[in-house]
């Protein structure tokens, strides 16, 4: 995985906050920002662009999991808060979404290509900063392509029909993004939902 940071406010760019789970320090990368909204909800901030003092947690759903379980959210906040059920389960979806749109967005730009030929050709000619294998594709052509990629980040952690609704497809095993801005981003997106998905079973290959 690519391990950059990015710019999120309440502290701004290349910040460690304090988990309230565990008390260690995040870089922002490895964390989920947490405001209290106007009625008292917690609100998850994947951009942190959200106004209000951040609560950090650790981007894993065990750790979400026990803020919410026991009163985490409420003693950083020092008032009384409302935790949705399945709050985990809102941010991984939100994750995911937030990866899906990053290779829809490369796409359109010309930035990214799908399917084994296309990939592969942009792993063996140096146009690929980054290589996203579907976590439920064939472990063989995913072993095949992962081989290409032995000096680029490679992401594994969304599933065949998401990929293939990032290129208006029902599913699409094999995905490459060029260098630039929106690579970087999928990456730290990638990174932060790690903690809430392991790789499933196979899938035929496209």
């Amino acid at each position: 995985m690519l391990a950059e940071t990015t710019k999120i406010s309440d502290g701004g760019t290349n910040g460690n906050r304090k988990c309230i789970v565990s008390g260690e320090s995040l870089a922002v990368v490895d964390g989920i920002r947490f405001i209290v909204g106007p009625d008292g909800a917690i609100v998850p901030d994947l951009l942190g662009k959200l106004p209000g003092r951040g609560l950090w947690v650790r981007s894993d759903r065990e750790a979400i999991g026990t803020a919410a379980a026991k009163g985490r959210f409420a003693r950083a906040a020092r008032q009384s808060v409302a935790v949705s059920d399945g709050l985990a389960d809102q941010v991984e979806r939100l994750l995911a979404k937030r990866c899906v749109d990053l290779i829809g967005l490369a796409r359109r730009a010309g930035q990214a290509v799908a399917g084994f030929e296309k990939a592969q050709a942009w792993l063996r000619n140096g146009s690929a900063a980054v290589l996203v294998e579907a976590s439920d594709g064939a472990i063989g052509t995913r072993r095949k392509m992962e081989s290409l990629a032995d000096s680029i980040s490679v992401v594994d952690v969304l599933r065949a029909d998401e990929l293939g609704a990032a290129f208006g497809r029902e599913r699409t095993v094999h995905v490459v993004l060029a260098r630039g801005g929106l690579a970087s981003k999928l990456g730290i997106e990638a990174r932060r939902l790690e903690g809430f998905r392991s790789a499933g079973g196979e899938w035929g290959d496209e």
